[in-house]
């Protein structure tokens, strides 16, 4: 005899219980190495985040068990009131006296115990609509598909635009590459993908523009890139903010910079990945995080992957990209074990959009791509973040563990 739950179709119970140990095995071993290198960054200071990263690698591992005993099906026809919820959440966190502005943009539910972040569960929400969206609806053509791209542009165009009036960039550009590789695997027609690449090429060409205009503008009238910002905004269209700017130009143009300023960060952190070595310095030996070079406000969170390469070095950080390679490479797996369109399409959703994470924040701490403050799963210090990583981990865990389960 079935229980409620059963009739309600969000729990399953089966015959026989199927578990994918691979992934939670490596999503381990990257939050125990996250755990002692914040607290090895933080090693000369008297804050304990190690210790709150902890207590929410623990709330993760709940919500991760949670998500993973719901039947992934469920949010066929559930997914759109959690996206409204997430909405919700966008726009009160830009309500003067509700969100709490902290560096400078406004992203934060203050709860007192615990400041949330509604950019983060809202990736998981413009996921599964987006599958949702194109398991209902015909691709094909671009003809065919045009209603279907019209619904996507407005699922993900509105909660991408609210996220940018934070503004927080950084949690906008992970989600175009999750609804194009969900496109992708949904055969949509390569026309679409060709002009999906004009476009980017083109905008690409417009922020170019106007970080030269910016540059011109600052020396023409004798501004400091550090002390001045925000005055080139008015004389823009382009919606970006001049420390924004400041990034971007410390990445193509190092020396035209403030170094002290915009740039310190990566040069920082260029020398403590290139200080490593073969097997690094040593645990709570870096000394670029330990002696404040690389500032104490960064090296926890978006800078923790040169305070592992400085640390533990070559094989460190070898063993670091290793263990995420696991987690993707296995989410491809799933992906292809899957029995349906839907969660073939969750599970490539997640996987790209982990693969975005690393990627960015690695090649950002070299020098590969401009400072965007992503994050590193399951390593980086933030609570939001943790659950946020555990959830859409927890939905691939359910892809897998349902499968077979189909009448």
């Amino acid at each position: 005899m079935r229980t409620p739950l059963e009739l309600l179709g969000v729990f399953k119970t089966t015959t026989r219980v199927r578990f994918d140990w691979i992934t939670p095995l490596a999503v381990a071993a990257l939050s125990a190495i996250g755990v002692a290198f914040i607290y090895s960054a933080q090693f000369t200071t008297a804050q304990n985040n190690w210790i709150t990263q902890l207590v929410w690698l623990a709330a993760g591992a709940m919500l991760y068990i949670a998500v993973s005993l719901i039947d992934y099906r469920f949010w066929l026809s559930f997914s759109h009131w959690f996206y409204v919820a997430c909405i919700v959440a966008l726009l009160l966190v830009l309500l003067p006296g509700v969100g709490t502005e902290r560096y400078g943009a406004q992203r934060w539910l203050d709860f007192g115990f615990f400041a949330f972040q509604p950019s983060e569960p809202t990736k998981a929400a413009v996921l599964l609509v987006t599958a949702g969206i194109l398991v209902r609806s015909k691709v094909g053509t671009i003809a065919q598909s045009l209603g279907t791209l019209g619904k996507l542009a407005l699922a993900a165009g509105l909660p991408i635009f609210l996220i940018l009036l934070q503004p927080d960039i950084k949690s906008a550009i992970v989600l175009p590459p999750v609804i194009f590789s969900m496109l992708y695997v949904s055969k949509l027609s390569t026309r679409f993908f060709a002009a999906a690449l004009g476009a980017f090429l083109i905008l690409m060409s417009i922020v170019t523009f106007d970080c030269i205009r910016y540059v011109r503008f600052m020396e023409t009238n004798n501004l400091s890139y550090t002390n001045d910002k925000g005055k080139f905004e008015p004389h823009t269209f382009v919606p970006l903010h001049d420390y924004q700017r400041n990034r971007i130009i410390s990445f193509a143009m190092p020396d035209k910079i403030d170094p002290t300023g915009a740039g310190w960060n990566l040069t920082q952190s260029r020398i403590s990945v290139g200080s490593g070595g073969l097997t690094g310095k040593g645990w709570t030996l870096g000394t670029q995080a330990q002696l404040g070079y690389l500032p104490r406000a960064v090296a926890h969170n978006d800078f923790i992957f040169p305070v592992i390469a400085e640390e533990k070095g070559f094989l460190g950080s070898v063993t670091v990209l290793g263990l995420f390679g696991i987690v993707m490479f296995n989410g491809i797996r799933i992906a292809g074990l899957s029995r349906d369109r839907f969660g073939t399409l969750i599970a490539i959703g997640v996987t790209v959009l982990f693969a975005v994470h690393v990627f960015v924040n690695i090649a950002m701490t070299i020098g590969l791509v401009p400072i965007t403050g992503i994050p590193l799963p399951f390593i980086s210090y933030g609570g939001s973040f943790v659950l946020s990583c555990c959830l859409l981990q927890g939905l691939v865990q359910s892809v897998y563990r349902f499968r077979k389960d189909f009448t």
